[in-house]
C-alpha cells in the first residue's frame, strides 16, 4: 500500500488510509464503527485499555495528557466516545460517576487537571497546580452528555448548578471554554433556559469574535491569550451537528463558508491537522486521527458528501 492516497480518491477513502496508517486502535475502531459499519464493542473494548480501577479513564486518551493517571479531561474524552456509540449508560456510566464525585471540587465540579498528574508529562499550556478550582471547561461538556443520555446520579445536582451559574455569568471568554458551555446546553433538560442562555452567548461569540466568520480574512479576528498563532475557531467548531443550539449564532453563508474550509484542510496524506500548539511528538500524532474523525463526522453531519 503506498505512503499517500491516490489523488482522485474520496476523502473518505483519504482519511481511512491515513488512519489505517497511524492512528491508535480505539481511533481505528471508532472509524470502522461509523463510516465502514463497523459494531459497537472492539469500541468499547479498545476504550477499556484506558480505563482505571478508580472508574476514571487515564494512560493518554486525551493525548496531551500523558501517563496512566485517571484526569476528568480523559473522563470526558470517554463519554463522547460511549455517546457516540450509543453506550452512554448503565453500570460503566455509574462507575464514571463515582469518580467525578471523588475528584471534584468543594463546588461539587470538576477541576480542568487534577492535582494526581504532577510527575507525568503534560503539555505546557495545561499546568498542574495543587489546588485546581472548578472548570465548565473540564464540567460543562461531562454535565451535558449525562443529561442528554439520561443519567441520573446525585453527582449531577451540584455540577449542573455549577455549570448554570457559570454559563450564565460569562462577560468575556474564549474559544474552548465557549465549546464546553455549548456541549452543557445542548444536553441540560431545561430547553427553554437553555435557548435563553445560549442566545446570550451566541451574542458573546460575535462581539468578542471567537469564531472567525470570513475564512479568507482570519486575520481580523483575535486568537485567544495563550493560544497558538493561528488557533482559531469557526462556526462548525461550535455547531458540530444541524441540531445544535450554536447553529442558530451564524447565517446559512457563514456556515457554508466554514464548512468548506474545513473540508478544505484535508492534506495530502489523507487526515486533518491541529491547530493547536505541538508540542510532544507522540501526542501530535495520536491527535491527528481523532481530529480527522471528528471532521469527517462534522462534514457528514452538515449533509457535505464525503
Amino acid at each position: 500500500m503506498a505512503g499517500i492516497p491516490p489523488e482522485n480518491a474520496s476523502p473518505l477513502a483519504r482519511a481511512e488510509h491515513f488512519v489505517w496508517l497511524t492512528a491508535r486502535v480505539l481511533e481505528q475502531r471508532r472509524f470502522a464503527y461509523h463510516f465502514l459499519r463497523g459494531g459497537p464493542d472492539p469500541v468499547e473494548a479498545a476504550l477499556a485499555a484506558h480505563l482505571n480501577e478508580d472508574g476514571g479513564y487515564g494512560h493518554a486518551l486525551e493525548p496531551d495528557l500523558r501517563g496512566p493517571v485517571s484526569q476528568p479531561l480523559h473522563t470526558a474524552h470517554a463519554l463522547r466516545v460511549l455517546d457516540s456509540i450509543g453506550r452512554c449508560g448503565g453500570l460503566r456510566v455509574e462507575r464514571i460517576c463515582r469518580y467525578l464525585t471523588e475528584v471534584s471540587t468543594h463546588e461539587g465540579a470538576l477541576p480542568a487537571i487534577h492535582p494526581s498528574q504532577r510527575g507525568y508529562p503534560a503539555a505546557p499550556f495545561v499546568p498542574v497546580v495543587d489546588d485546581p478550582p472548578a472548570a465548565l471547561l473540564s464540567t460543562g461538556p461531562v454535565v451535558g452528555l449525562l443529561h442528554r443520555n439520561q443519567v441520573w446520579h446525585a453527582w449531577l445536582f451540584r455540577a449542573t448548578e455549577f455549570c448554570w451559574a457559570a454559563v450564565e455569568s460569562l462577560e468575556k471568554s474564549h474559544p474552548y471554554e465557549v465549546q464546553a458551555a455549548v456541549a452543557f446546553l445542548d444536553g441540560v433538560p431545561d430547553r427553554s433556559r437553555a435557548q435563553a442562555a445560549s442566545d446570550r452567548l451566541g451574542r458573546l461569540v460575535r462581539e468578542q469574535r471567537l469564531a472567525v466568520l470570513d475564512p479568507d480574512r482570519p486575520e481580523d479576528f483575535p486568537v485567544a491569550d495563550g493560544y497558538a498563532p493561528g488557533e482559531h475557531h469557526y462556526p462548525h467548531d461550535y455547531a458540530r451537528v444541524p441540531d445544535s443550539l450554536a447553529r442558530r449564532w451564524f447565517t446559512d453563508e457563514e456556515m457554508s463558508r466554514s464548512l468548506d474550509r474545513l473540508a478544505a484542510r484535508q492534506e495530502e496524506d489523507g487526515g486533518w491537522p491541529i491547530d493547536w500548539r505541538e508540542w510532544a511528538p507522540g501526542s501530535a500524532l495520536e491527535w491527528r486521527p481523532i481530529v480527522t474523525v471528528e471532521a469527517l463526522r462534522t462534514l457528514r453531519a452538515h449533509g457535505r458528501a464525503i
